[in-house]
């Protein structure tokens, strides 16, 4: 599939819910089943009504034809565009002060926008990123996500309603660092970076991006917050795309690699606040992200106009 936006973008845009709290913008790649779920799990564990948008990729498995058939607000392209083209074409139609960016395989369970709401309303600002807390079938590396903890790894074997009587049962906290989704942002302050940077579609460490993007403007509040839960079935849409190479554009745009970056500067999955008398030393992780950066510009992978020509297929 393409990596650049090579086709139009059709807008259909809805009056949003009476009294909307937040513009929850949700990008499908063919996954009706998952989307599905997710939008019934919005309509039954949110206590306020939010803003629906949806951009649909491809839609060639009924996806486009629901979408339309139940009334929600959506954009629309005719081949796979990626994440960043889906999100920032679906801000074109936001109509709250509040965007959160939620996966189609994503189940939001009961109190999930009243804590992010209880959150906000605790700031005395819009100087933040906010993430709720992943709850994962399988293992994962980061302390942020509840995991392995199963409750069915995909639609026809999940257990809905066992989910909804346990999923506060395992004690977490809440936790440093907010990057991927689900995420919570003021327009303002997406506004302010310019949204999603289309250089690094179809998407891969887009999200690490942003958050990079926030905290040059200035932000420093990056919480994820513990009682917004939600199930994350990772369907893994990605392992259908060629993916970019994300970790070499990050590390060539920002001069650090990206591992460094959420760990040494946002401390991903630390308990919030942070806890430490004496902040950890960056100068080591800025050191070899300097020979490595070094690296791929002497070894000919790191040049950002062949990259960007290549990786987008603008010349053979």
């Amino acid at each position: 599939m393409p990596t650049h936006c090579n086709t139009m973008i059709d807008l259909s845009h809805k009056q949003p819910s009476a009294g909307a709290r937040f513009s929850l913008l949700i990008p499908t790649w063919n996954n009706l089943k998952y989307l599905q779920l997710c939008l019934k799990s919005i309509t039954r564990n949110s206590a306020f009504p939010h803003q629906i948008i949806i951009h649909v990729n491809e839609g060639t498995d009924g996806t486009l034809a629901w979408v339309q058939e139940k009334g929600f607000s959506y954009t629309y392209s005719r081949s796979n565009i990626g994440v960043c083209w889906a999100m920032n074409a679906m801000r074109r139609l936001v109509d709250t002060d509040y965007i959160v960016f939620l996966n189609d395989d994503m189940y939001v369970c009961p109190g999930w926008d009243t804590a992010l709401d209880e959150e906000i309303r605790s700031l005395p600002d819009n100087r933040f990123y906010l993430s709720s807390t992943l709850i994962q079938p399988r293992k994962f590396w980061c302390k942020s996500v509840i995991a392995p903890v199963s409750f069915g790894e995909d639609t026809e074997s999940f257990r809905e309603e066992d989910l909804l009587k346990h999923f506060m049962d395992v004690p977490h906290g809440d936790w440093s660092g907010s990057t991927w989704p689900p995420t919570l942002v003021h327009r303002e302050m997406w506004d302010l970076i310019g949204g999603y940077s289309v250089e690094f579609s179809p998407g891969i460490y887009s999200d690490t991006d942003f958050s990079a993007k926030l905290f040059l403007s200035g932000v420093r509040y990056f919480k994820g917050v513990n009682t917004s839960r939600v199930y994350h079935f990772e369907a893994r849409s990605t392992g259908r795309v060629k993916k970019n190479k994300g970790s070499r554009q990050f590390l060539l745009k920002w001069g650090i690699v990206s591992s460094a970056f959420m760990k040494q500067v946002l401390y991903r999955g630390d308990p919030f606040p942070l806890r430490r008398q004496k902040e950890r030393s960056i100068k080591p992780a800025l050191w070899r992200s300097r020979m490595k950066r070094i690296w791929v510009l002497f070894s000919g992978t790191g040049n950002t106009t062949k990259l960007w020509e290549r990786e987008n297929r603008l010349v053979p």
